[in-house]
């Protein structure tokens, strides 16, 4: 089974790598959305895989970090996509959280990316 806990955090960015006058060139923000995915078996005792708040608490030091910071002042997010950010916090988490199985960023409403590890 998988379960998933989400995070919303407010940041600013600019892709240093996009062509010259692409809009996401220029600083900007998002209230960026973030789904950590775990998968296991569900405990016969207890009913879930894991605790909703273990996982609030393994995201917490992230959560920090990234609310309302500018995101290429970061190590690692230098050139901070959606998809470069969502690979940073698998790095991040998959040592705290082995049964991590998927991360999913939208940084609007329409748009976002899921990294699986690969």
């Amino acid at each position: 089974m998988e379960l998933f806990k989400e995070f919303m955090f407010e940041a600013a960015h600019r892709l240093p790598h996009v062509p010259d006058g692409h809009k996401c060139g220029r600083l900007h923000g998002h209230s960026f959305k973030v789904a950590v995915y775990i998968e296991g078996e569900v405990d016969p005792h207890t009913g879930w895989i894991r605790d909703f708040s273990e996982i609030k608490a393994i995201f917490k030091p992230l959560y920090e970090q990234l609310d309302h910071n500018y995101l290429n002042d970061i190590p690692g997010l230098e050139n901070p996509t959606s998809e470069v950010l969502a690979k940073w916090i698998w790095q991040q988490l998959k040592p705290l959280l082995p049964e991590l199985s998927r991360i999913r960023i939208h940084e609007t409403c329409t748009s976002g990316c899921e990294y699986r590890g690969d």
